[in-house]
């Protein structure tokens, strides 16, 4: 509930990303779609103009890869979310 009103389990979502990216900049999303098309369920809609390329990356299909990179993001002191 937000404000005493229900919000959508995708809302809820989108609401807590941008949270996230908004309160510190190690924070970037990564995964397949969340850029441009704005993720599966739109939960990203918007993330990529409001926070820019840097910090929403689209990536391929390829969930070992992506994976791997945000380990190694983490292990360098980055905060990845990965789609």
């Amino acid at each position: 509930m937000k404000n005493g009103k229900e919000v959508t389990y995708r809302d809820a979502v989108k609401e807590a990303l941008r949270e996230a990216l908004v309160n510190d900049e190690r924070v970037f999303l990564m995964g397949e779609d969340v850029g441009r098309y704005g993720g599966s369920y739109a939960c990203t809609h918007g993330f990529i103009e409001e926070f820019g390329e840097e910090r929403i990356r689209d990536t391929p299909l390829s969930e070992s890869g992506f994976v791997g990179a945000g380990i190694g993001a983490a292990l360098a002191g980055m905060l990845p979310v990965v789609e």
